[in-house]
């Protein structure tokens, strides 16, 4: 997991951002590639954040890369935004380092020319890979003294970048822990369950006629589990085992009533079973038994509802929400990350296993909460078929 938290200043650092070894045409030629890449092509937010810094840093203003200018140029945040009370620079800053790293793994040895964006900075770094920089033709001894001086030079940067690494990482670690120690226990096992969701299938009829009614349809319950589900799922058992946190994973409809009342359990996407009712009485939950389909408030209509089907390919918004509870039905703690659609809960299993984003969302959260039952609404834009950082849209604790 990357942490992707640093401080709002990061940006104030000078590396050399450009090899002034390399043409123009190349390092544009290099930054038009890398944005039609698979990598990028799936982000219009990574796309525009890349571009943005790289045709700043190329045009020679790589000192007005700043992160609330970042924020509100590229990510459309107003002017009143804070980068204190707001990671989502800094968020969308790893998530371009880690697409940049994804583009390289399998193209390094054959690309000409790299772009980075190191840790510490929203400055790119431009330079020619190993296999395309050309000789210098200086002395060999001066060459090794070179190495030796920018060895030293990196080393202490290193040291220096990391330092800081760490200390920011270690605040956003302190919440991130505060919300998940209820449920982590060693001698027992979490269970992470993903839901089955409904599907209907036709049923044969004599005269071959398309179905056109309820009654040609027949419900097929507990055989089908969504892929984004599944994968949020194993993206929390994955942040479970780096915390050397036992746990066993349950599908469709293998969870009990037992089950949960045996250990704590972390439910996704369950909006669609029976299961749903744990959180129906809670004071936000996910209605979707009539239209528009929304989040509940105390069991009111609120605003935060999808103009089509969770269903809808063309969906470009979702709403979730994220309770962890002391369930009195199990007498067991239990997180339950739900999105109207699948977008949602896979943008809610985002924030819960990571740390920044997790600090982000529970800054504002009244003293004491750690040991309360909380919920957090979320919203998150879809673009590309894939959610966006979600943003928190309200919170209670009781």
């Amino acid at each position: 997991m990357e942490h992707t938290s640093h401080s709002p200043q990061e940006a104030q650092a000078e590396p050399r951002p450009v090899d002034a070894r390399i043409p123009e045409a190349l390092l544009r030629e290099e930054l038009e590639r890398v944005l039609a890449s698979r990598e990028f092509q799936s982000s219009r937010l990574c796309q525009q954040f890349l571009r943005y810094v790289a045709e700043h840093t190329l045009n020679g203003y790589a000192d007005t890369l700043k992160e609330r200018t970042i924020g509100i140029e590229v990510l459309g945040k107003p002017p009143s935004y804070e980068p204190s009370e707001d990671a989502a620079v800094r968020v969308r800053a790893g998530e371009v380092r880690k697409r940049l790293r994804s583009h390289y793994s399998g193209k390094s040895g054959t690309a000409q020319v790299l772009i980075d964006l190191p840790p510490g900075t929203y400055v790119p770094e431009f330079r020619y890979s190993d296999r395309a920089a050309p000789s210098c033709g200086r002395s060999r001894s001066y060459r090794h003294w070179w190495w030796f001086a920018g060895g030293a030079t990196i080393l202490l940067l290193a040291l220096a970048v990391a330092g800081l690494y760490r200390m920011r990482a270690g605040a956003a670690a302190k919440p991130f822990s505060q919300f998940w120690s209820p449920l982590l226990q060693k001698h027992k096992a979490v269970f992470v369950c993903a839901a089955p969701v409904p599907v209907y299938s036709p049923v044969r009829t004599t005269n071959n006629a398309p179905p056109a009614r309820l009654e040609d349809f027949v419900l097929i319950p507990g055989r089908f589990v969504a892929i984004s589900d599944v994968n949020a799922a194993l993206q929390i058992s994955d942040m479970l085992a780096r915390l050397e946190q036992p746990y066993k994973l349950r599908v469709g409809n293998e969870v009990t009533f037992r089950d949960l009342r045996s250990a704590p359990a972390v439910l996704v996407g369950f909006s669609y079973t029976q299961w749903h009712e744990i959180g129906e009485h809670f004071r936000y939950s996910i209605d979707l038994s009539r239209r528009p389909f929304g989040v509940l408030q105390d069991d009111s209509p609120t605003s935060w509802t999808i103009r089509t089907h969770p269903d809808d390919p063309d969906l470009d918004e979702d709403y979730a929400i994220v309770s962890r509870v002391l369930y009195p039905g199990t007498n067991n703690m239990i997180v339950e990350i739900a999105g109207i659609s699948h977008y949602g809960t896979e943008a809610a299993a985002d924030l819960v296993t990571n740390p920044a984003l997790l600090q982000d969302a529970l800054r504002k959260m009244p003293a004491g909460w750690e040991q309360k039952n909380i919920q957090i609404v979320l919203h998150t834009e879809v673009v590309g078929g894939f959610p966006s950082v979600p943003t928190v849209v309200a919170t209670h604790v009781w």
